[in-house]
């Protein structure tokens, strides 16, 4: 359609499989340009602010909230359906006030937004998962637009368990919701835990005076959305699976518990909204053994447009790009132990990751053997995979001797460090070819 942008699907892989070979592995790079993207005006999108209000949010950090939800506000373009929600022990939307659903963005409802903002005080709990709910509710009646919600909190998660990932798995689908952390005494895995649930991001804010920044980018990169919702639908033959669909840049996340069965043999993994942006990522299938010399199509990827004005799977759907995942089995070992560049790289960027979160979670046992191990290998696995950002954040907190090589756990380590790198670790250095004939895959 000419109100869409462009979307490429180029794969990187290694067709061949040694005999008896079941796995395939290949990188999805998904790519939306084109002038269509400029401007997103005509397309219609709905925004929920919930701010943490609960009692730890006293002093600086709900002043610093309060200007941070005004200037979203104030960042919404004229028309887009919006409300603000006060976080406690329970879910309050402050405003539109009544039983309203959404104000549409104007200067007046800004203005009275504002007013609603300036009475917003901390005392309470913390209840994210009715914060959620509620806000899932508010967007239910805009099915067709950019559904996106912006979650700040400074705490833990007062809720049970069972209670958080009802929530959690309640509004799966719903909306897009970005999540910040402020201060030291939130729980990141917690935010991490929903933004990959909600196809979001989530991110430390150190110094609550950075709050509103923060907001207006967030909502900017909102703004600036094209397509509601695009998924990937993936068919395989039969006796096959999807073993995991894990995006892999421009940060980590796992996709292989969204899907939404289309078929027997076809799956639907949501990706949220759109704008001009390339995303990567990492499909393993498992498919039947073939004889050596076969090829078969191990998966055949399409990039889909949900059916208009649901957002459900399944149906014919638009399709905006399409490829191949190819198998092909041989006895020659030089083809089949080869892997494939973007496949090496990733999977290197997802080790990283886990060693940062095993290196941090046996340092907080104690095990501080562990600790240095895990956090060593992955300062140096930072820098030979060219994830500088990660690397600074890893000096933080180890440190290698120039002359010896060995790692060491810095002695005293700053909370706030601690948190930024556990935050940051899901965030990847991209793989992409030079321009040019006889481009080498770079780092970027």
């Amino acid at each position: 359609m000419s109100d869409r942008p462009l979307f490429t699907l180029s794969i990187d892989q290694n067709e061949h499989l040694p005999a008896g070979g079941r796995e395939v592995h290949a990188i999805l790079t998904v790519e939306a340009s084109g002038p269509a993207l400029q401007p997103a005006g005509g397309v219609e999108a709905a925004e929920v602010i919930i701010v943490d209000a609960s009692g730890s949010m006293g002093g600086p950090k709900i002043a610093e909230a309060r200007r941070a939800a005004q200037v979203a506000v104030e960042t919404l373009r004229d028309g887009v359906h919006f409300a603000v929600v006060a976080g406690t022990h329970e879910a309050a939307k402050i405003y539109p006030s009544g039983r309203a659903g959404l104000a549409r963005a104007d200067a007046g409802t800004r203005e009275q937004a504002a007013r609603a903002l300036r009475g917003l005080n901390a005392g309470g709990g913390t209840s994210i998962g009715a914060w959620l709910r509620l806000a899932a509710e508010l967007l239910q009646d805009h099915p067709g637009a950019v559904r996106h919600a912006i979650l700040l909190t400074d705490g833990q998660n007062n809720e049970d368990e069972r209670v958080f990932a009802a929530a959690l798995a309640h509004c799966a689908g719903r909306f897009v919701c970005d999540c910040r952390g402020v201060g030291t005494d939130w729980k990141p895995a917690e935010l991490r835990r929903v933004a990959e649930a909600l196809l979001g991001g989530s991110g430390f804010i150190r110094d609550p005076g950075d709050l509103a920044d923060d907001f207006r980018a967030m909502v900017e990169t909102t703004m600036g959305k094209a397509v509601a919702e695009v998924a990937l639908r993936i068919w395989t033959p039969q006796h096959g699976r999807v073993k995991y669909l894990k995006q892999v840049s421009p940060a980590l996340a796992d996709l292989t518990g969204l899907r939404a069965d289309v078929d027997a043999l076809t799956g639907d993994y949501p990706t949220g909204a759109w704008g001009a942006e390339t995303r990567e990522y990492h499909l393993c299938v498992e498919i039947p053994p073939g004889a050596v010399g076969q090829e078969v199509r191990g998966a055949w990827v399409r990039l889909v447009v949900p059916d208009a004005g649901t957002g459900e799977p399944g149906g014919t759907g638009d399709v905006l790009a399409r490829g191949n995942v190819l198998a092909r089995w041989t006895d020659d070992l030089a083809l089949s132990t080869r892997v494939s560049p973007g496949v090496a790289h990733y999977t290197g960027q997802a080790e990283l990751f886990d060693l940062i979160q095993e290196g941090l979670g046996a340092r907080a046992a104690g095990d501080l053997e562990t600790a240095t191990a895990r956090l060593g290998r992955a300062r140096e696995l930072a820098e030979e995979s060219g994830n500088t950002d990660t690397a600074k954040l890893l000096a933080k907190v180890v440190e290698v001797d120039p002359g010896t090589g060995t790692a060491r756990l810095r002695r005293t380590v700053d909370r706030a460090d601690e948190i930024a790198l556990d935050t940051g670790s899901v965030r990847t250095a991209r793989i992409k070819k030079e321009p040019g004939p006889g481009g080498r895959d770079a780092v970027s």
